[in-house]
């Protein structure tokens, strides 16, 4: 059955029924900021908001997330809870505060200097401060208290979103075990020698096998997870099963790769505007006339900028006759620039695209273009469709949705993506030019092959791609995790 908007929230009100559903998140869904004169609602972009927003709106729930907006506390009722989305009122958000030092702590510090370097394994060397760690779990339990205090005395599903919250599914099931839990990691879970590093290893585990079924995008990661659970807990892993049995209960793991709203991004290419902007884009003194290569990412350690920039260095070295003819244009907002690694990393890129611009430049023409900028959708369309050539370059990544964003924006069935065998896309886009970012020699021979792909070629390889993307959708990844919810009532 094809997977829709309307088919998920079908399959929300079949399979939820009486029960309150939760969903739990460090970001929150609408964000309430001042602009003009008074208080504007914003939606973050998020593949997250996306898949989940029409559950809560077919549910009725409650979403819980920190209130990170600088307008947030002034539209909040007693209970912290606020109506949204503001144009039609469909569920609650409820809001939890925290102060500058546990977002410090909590956030910056155990999340993003923790456990992310941790998962991702590129060579970053995670910091774990025991006064992160106490925050941490503090803040999972004030999340703990915030949920028990929505569903009282109901039946209840919680959902629970990635790396932040790896203590909450044991705290919920220890004071409601009839309650059933699910967590999705939006992140890899790394190797078992990488993740034994981490003190606070054992409560990690622990917590996350409080969930009835805990989801990563890949099956990869799952026996990466059973292999750590086999190798520190005394418990019985069933990899047959894929699931864990502990104390009288069962966690399944599951994979469940994460996705996009085809559709909807399909449908907006095909807009007139967007068409517009893209022709007024390939009109661009730096770009007219020239191949153009994009990347689109945070600024971040993971995604490969640095080995991106060396590999299109390399190009020209390999390529002399395509200097002043390719440019490639990156696109990305900087990103958690209080921690020192992030700080480093974007010197580093930076530093390497003068380097090079340096050594290639001509009057008119340099081959690198950086904008550290958050686009929208809308704004990031013209790009992808104007782009004989989308990098995605991750060392590691837990799935990369810009590679399918790309695929479906692309209703001409025209350009090549350049993908990363780390990400989770990989296993869905096949058809991709897949490369190791480090193996820079091989990174800038798939750019060349990418640019002088025949037309037939590119619709080939585009065809099969955006099928896969098209079947198996953001709703598909949001229902099939809710049909499994519910057959564990």
């Amino acid at each position: 059955m094809p997977w829709t908007k309307e088919t998920l929230r079908d399959i929300v009100k079949d399979k939820i029924g009486s029960h309150a559903f939760i969903v739990v998140s460090n970001r929150e869904p609408y964000i309430h900021t001042y602009a003009g004169g008074g208080i504007r609602c914003m939606t973050p972009a998020s593949g997250m908001t996306v898949a989940l927003d029409p559950v809560m709106r077919a549910s009725g729930g409650t979403w819980i997330a920190h209130g990170s907006g600088e307008a947030d506390r002034d539209v909040v009722d007693a209970k912290d809870h606020v109506r949204v989305p503001p144009d039609d009122p469909s569920f609650t958000l409820r809001r939890i505060w925290l102060s500058k030092d546990e977002e410090s702590k909590f956030y910056y510090g155990y999340s993003n200097e923790g456990l992310w370097p941790l998962c991702h394994i590129v060579h970053v060397r995670p910091v774990f401060r025991e006064a992160d760690w106490d925050a941490y779990r503090r803040i999972n339990e004030k999340f703990a208290d915030a949920v028990l205090d929505e569903i009282g005395d109901d039946q209840a599903f919680v959902f629970i979103q990635d790396y932040h919250f790896a203590l909450l599914p044991k705290m919920i099931k220890d004071r409601r075990p009839d309650i059933i839990v699910a967590q999705f990691w939006h992140i890899p879970w790394p190797n078992p020698e990488a993740f034994r590093i981490c003190p606070q290893g054992e409560d990690i585990l622990w917590g996350l096998l409080g969930n009835d079924i805990l989801g990563f995008h890949i099956r990869h990661h799952c026996l990466n997870f059973l292999e750590s659970v086999d190798r520190t807990l005394e418990v019985r892993v069933d990899r047959e099963r894929l699931s864990v049995f502990k104390e009288g209960r069962e966690t399944l793991v599951r994979p469940f790769p994460i996705s996009i709203d085809f559709e909807k991004i399909e449908q907006l290419a095909g807009n007139p505007e967007i068409e517009r902007r893209t022709a007024a884009l390939k009109r661009d003194p730096q770009i007219r006339g020239r191949f153009l290569g994009i990347g689109i990412d945070r600024m971040d350690y993971t995604k490969g900028i640095v080995e991106r920039f060396n590999a299109v260095d390399r190009f020209f070295e390999k390529n002399p006759e395509y200097v002043g003819k390719f440019v490639f244009l990156q696109l990305g907002p900087l990103s958690r620039i209080q921690i020192p690694q992030y700080r480093a990393y974007n010197e580093e890129i930076y530093g390497r695209l003068l380097d090079i611009n340096q050594k290639w430049k001509a009057k008119d023409w340099v081959p690198l273009v950086l904008h550290k900028q958050h686009l929208s959708l809308e704004e990031l369309l013209p790009y992808y469709r104007a782009a004989d050539l989308c990098i995605v370059s991750s060392i590691h990544d837990g799935m990369n949705l810009v590679a399918k964003e790309f695929i479906a924006s692309r209703n001409d069935e025209r350009g090549a993506l350049v993908l990363s065998r780390f990400t989770g896309s990989a296993r869905d886009l096949e058809k991709a030019l897949l490369i190791n970012p480090v193996a820079t020699d091989q990174f800038a021979d798939a750019i060349k092959k990418g640019l002088e792909m025949p037309p037939e070629e590119q619709a080939e390889r585009m065809r099969k791609m955006r099928e896969s993307v098209r079947e198996n959708n953001v709703y598909r990844w949001a229902g099939k995790i809710i049909q499994n919810m519910k057959k564990l009532t």
